[in-house]
């Protein structure tokens, strides 16, 4: 294609081909990088949930341990806390080193920008170079090169030197010998380069951003290892225990009169001979069986102790304590004192009200009692509740709960009524007799006699009606603006006040119905 004379055609053809075969090549270089790229973030995910792991579990054990059983791992805890210091500053140094490299080589952090925005960036190894070497110079390790190798070092000889002589803890020295490492094994070379040239010189942005997020997750799994193994290192081997809590199965309530047993035994469940509970009457195949006492209603208490044999030839004791409570049983109910008369008629709620309901069931702990009731809301709990019904005349209210015997559950009918009309009122009356020069200094209310609910009226306007005058309608609820009609008023005339018009509160949503009248007998 170069060789002999070609045509203009030609040469547009042998043009046309390099241009192809340099976007092929770019395009394969960014599928690289984007692989690479989701990987790094792949490692990153999985480091935090080891993180998350070290500090949510085996920490917590572990310090658990420490507090219950300070001869065997009051130690490994403090060694442990030393540890944790050491790999926390390296992966927060890590941290500040990937964001110094992602700021020089100019990357978007934008969340939600597409990879291939940043492929310069990634495909960067300017900066990386540049951070890790002096002046460029792979023969001269930059001081913050040197900086990250000793924190690394720190870990990995702070490991060797404290568990060294440790054979239990031997695997991990091993794991942070190899994992930890920032020279190659007997000062040989790979591909000519050491561990620091191999790792970071003319690396591109991404790969030296991923070396970085594997040596994070080898530090944070060293740490997770450190604590597996503190953790089963003083563990008797035929007892298979990863904390020590005493478990104790029993019913909390228990009838009068009838067989109830407890059982108490060691987390997690172990049938070993070197395990003995006290406090039971007898013992069987790891658990303890106790009988509980029913002979007496009311609360009642066991407690005990579970002793281990541990590795070390030392007894671990646990305590345990458990309270139930003996409440009375169906035959026994028929002979408590006392009477219940319940009004069938008059079983009722309001509409659109919160209506308190409470309600028991024989038997049952009212903090296990439940109340529905369909088409209506309900409030509350522990036999207290309020119920709003809406729509229907009737309403089913079905009480429920769990005793000793097992679930039970009762449905109650109730009649849904309006609330009444308010009445009008002049002094707490609709019927009133007073002089006509005392009908201006009156004022008219609206209210629920005898009515249970905490329910209030406004009065916002009314009509006013005199004996051969045409009714009056006056704003707010005062009588002074009819001064004028009461003046030819005589004894034995009637002023009527009706068409009263309210605001309520305490009814919801409900549409306030007619105000009845109020009548004033002149006198």
């Amino acid at each position: 294609m170069a060789q002999g004379k070609q045509t203009p055609r030609q040469k547009m053809i042998n043009l046309m081909y390099l241009v192809f075969i340099a976007m092929l090549a770019m395009n394969i270089d960014q599928e690289i990088i984007r692989s690479y790229y989701d990987s790094t973030e792949s490692l990153k995910e999985t480091r935090l949930l080891t993180e998350q792991k070290n500090t949510g579990i085996f920490e917590q054990t572990l310090e658990t341990k420490a507090q219950n059983v300070p001869d065997t791992y009051a130690q490994p805890w403090e060694q442990y806390k030393v540890l944790k210091t050491k790999i926390d500053a390296l992966v927060s140094h890590v941290d500040d080193v990937k964001k110094k490299l992602l700021k020089d080589s100019e990357f978007n952090e934008t969340p939600g920008i597409d990879m291939n925005e940043n492929f310069a960036a990634l495909n960067n190894s300017e900066a990386v170079t540049n951070y890790f070497f002096t002046d460029g110079d792979e023969t001269k390790p930059s001081p913050k090169a040197n900086e990250l190798k000793a924190k690394i070092d720190d870990v990995r000889n702070y490991i060797s030197q404290t568990f060294k002589n440790n054979q239990q803890l031997a695997e991990l020295v091993a794991r942070s010998d190899k994992a930890l490492k920032t020279e190659f094994p007997g000062g040989k070379k790979q591909n000519n380069k050491n561990w620091l040239q191999y790792k970071f010189y003319n690396q591109p942005l991404i790969a030296a951003k991923s070396n970085l997020e594997i040596l994070q997750n080898d530090a944070r799994n060293v740490q997770s290892d450190a604590l597996a193994m503190m953790l089963q290192e003083k563990v008797d081997a035929s007892i298979k225990f990863n904390m020590y809590d005493a478990i104790v199965k029993a019913p909390t309530d228990v009838i009068m009169g009838t067989n109830a047993e407890a059982t108490v035994y060691l987390a997690s469940y172990s049938n070993s001979n070197k395990i003995n509970i006290q406090g039971v009457q007898r013992q069987e195949n790891g658990k303890g069986f106790i009988n509980l006492n029913t002979g007496s209603l009311g609360p009642k208490t066991f407690n005990g102790n579970i002793t281990v044999l541990m590795a070390d030839g030392k007894n671990q004791t646990i305590p345990y304590t458990h309270t139930y409570n003996v409440i009375a049983g169906p035959q026994e109910v028929k002979f408590e004192t006392g009477a219940l008369l319940s009004p069938d008629k008059m079983n009722v709620v309001y509409r659109g009200l919160e209506n308190p309901i409470s309600g028991s069931i024989l038997g049952v702990d009212n903090s296990r009692l439940s109340l529905s009731a369909p088409g209506a809301s309900v409030k509350g709990s522990s036999g207290k509740w309020t119920v709003t019904p809406t729509t229907g005349n009737t309403l089913k209210l079905t009480i429920s709960g769990t005793g000793p015997r097992g679930g039970t559950s009762k449905t109650f009918e109730f009649r849904i009524k309006n609330v009444p009309p308010p009445q009008g009122q002049i002094r707490g009356k609709a019927i009133n007799s007073m002089p006509a020069t005392s009908i201006p200094n009156q004022n008219v209310a609206a209210a629920l006699p005898d009515f249970d609910f905490p329910v209030t009226f406004t009065v916002n306007s009314f009509m006013f009606k005199a004996p051969g005058r045409a009714a009056m309608l006056i704003q707010g609820n005062s009588l002074s603006g009819v001064e004028g009609l009461t003046k030819n008023l005589r004894a034995g005339d009637v002023v009527y006040i009706f068409d009263i018009k309210t605001t309520a509160s305490g009814l919801g949503n409900q549409q306030i119905k007619n105000v009845s009248p109020v009548v004033i007998n002149v006198q």
